[in-house]
């Protein structure tokens, strides 16, 4: 059935009230409920609907958590299938049968060589609260302090991801280039851009006057998400896991957003060939429901009874939802599907970029897809390298698409990077409605007059 594009309808009715009581009763901090102001009330799938009577095609997934989409049948009988069971739904770190098969089904789609000789720490319950315990383990294991991060990171919101996040400035971090094509660091991009970055990180380990102390461990995102989906390189990433391993640093892989499938292989270190020490899993693998882990290397598993703990870690929902999508994400070849479809989709977006000189780049891996606008009328584009970035513009592609029922989120450093993270489960047909969709809003926002925000 095809699906059809609705008309902007005003936000108008009882949701509108809705809208204003969370305006006058909810933190400042919100996000995106500034951006995206409707109020969803049934959803399946690709599509929300509203409280308005709208219907929306979601490209935000939950900030990647829904693999399968909207309440798909399989992760609600599950969680139907606990629920019937009369199986107590808090049960602290006690082993269940639900815990005992999410384990296993995790294993099982584990990198075999950190699968063989893993160990699971349950966290909980956000992807935050995973990096913060994989932080404190490499800590505790090397009884190191200090920390290797990257420019442009998100690892969440808590103080240790903060810190190992681009946004903070804790003395105890060192942040280092990460490698990219279209705003290389360097200013030559491709394999030559990365292999210098890597060099640097060489240099900064080997030179007793770098100032930077031989670390804990280092953290590092596959493809960095919130930074403004930007893939690593494959050969930095083995470049990344060879000066780490020779120098007793511990690896860790924040696949929070990345796993699960969403950029092509079950696991975005997969590309690579690399085995990290330690992965950071959360989002997908709760099935839309809050669970987080760390599964890392045995030789690290040196916390004593009750080193780390929490209440909040034994969510029987959450595993029985996440045992059934990873199955089924695994049975029906989901991943293979995601690098199929998204390189097919990253072509096309391609392609609409040879005529619309507002979008600077396209890039991704699977379904995890990045479009940067840019300025192409800045005063200073007598500058070398590409365009300044354009975050009003972005925002009024993500406002355009909205009123043409898509729900996109927006990342990168300036907020200029149009981001699409569809369910796994997209169709062809529904992947034709989300570009086409987004070819529109982003001809009716250059044409649109725009206020041109500082960036700094």
């Amino acid at each position: 059935m095809a699906v059809t594009q609705p008309a902007p309808v005003a936000v108008t009715g009882a949701h509108e009230g809705v809208l204003r009581r969370q305006s006058a009763r909810e933190s400042a901090a919100r996000t995106y409920a500034r951006a995206l102001p409707i109020v969803p009330v049934r959803a399946r799938g690709l599509t929300i609907e509203g409280a308005d009577g709208r219907r929306y095609l979601d490209c935000l997934s939950g900030a990647g958590t829904l693999a399968l989409g909207h309440n798909h049948p399989v992760v609600l009988e599950a969680i139907r299938t606990v629920l019937d069971s009369g199986a107590p739904l808090h049960v602290l770190d006690m082993a269940t049968p639900v815990k005992d098969a999410f384990v296993t089904e995790l294993f099982a789609v584990l990198p075999g060589r950190l699968a063989e000789r893993a160990r699971i720490q349950f966290c909980g319950p956000a992807g935050t609260d995973a990096v913060e315990a994989a932080l404190k383990l490499v800590r505790a294991a090397t009884g190191r302090r200090d920390l290797l991060a990257f420019t442009g990171a998100y690892h969440g919101m808590t103080a240790g991801a903060s810190d190992v996040s681009g946004h903070a400035q804790d003395v105890r971090v060192t942040r280092l280039p990460y490698p990219q094509d279209y705003r290389c660091p360097f200013g030559v991009g491709g394999p030559r851009g990365a292999e210098l970055a890597a060099r640097l990180v060489e240099g900064l380990l080997d030179d007793p006057k770098s100032g930077v102390p031989h670390p804990a461990g280092m953290i590092l995102e596959p493809v960095q998400g919130e930074g403004g989906v930007i893939p690593a390189p494959d050969d930095w990433m083995r470049r990344m896991r060879e000066i780490t391993a020779t120098r007793g640093i511990p690896l860790i892989a924040d696949e929070v957003q990345t796993g699960v499938g969403r950029t092509g292989s079950f696991w975005a270190v997969e590309h690579s060939g690399i085995v990290p020490d330690v992965m950071v899993m959360s989002k997908a693998i709760g099935g839309s429901l809050p669970l987080a882990v760390v599964v890392y290397h045995e030789d690290l598993d040196v916390w004593p009874p009750g080193a780390h703990a929490g209440t909040f870690r034994g969510n029987q929902l959450a595993m029985a939802a996440g045992a059934a999508t990873l199955g089924y994400v695994r049975e029906n070849r989901l991943a293979e599907r995601a690098g199929v479809l998204g390189a097919r989709m990253t072509g096309q977006l391609q392609g609409l970029a040879a005529s619309h000189p507002c979008i600077g780049d396209v890039r991704g891996r699977g379904l995890m897809i990045g479009v940067e606008l840019v300025d192409t009328e800045a005063d200073d584009r007598t500058a070398p390298g590409p365009p300044p970035p354009a975050p009003a513009l972005a925002a009024a592609v993500q406002r355009e698409c909205l009123h043409r029922g898509l729900i996109v989120e927006l990342g990168g450093r300036h907020a200029s990077v149009v981001r699409l993270l569809p369910p796994l489960t997209l169709t062809d047909e529904q992947a034709t409605a989300v570009l086409d969709r987004l070819a529109d809003a982003i001809e009716a926002a250059t044409r649109a007059p725009r206020a041109q925000p500082r960036l700094d």
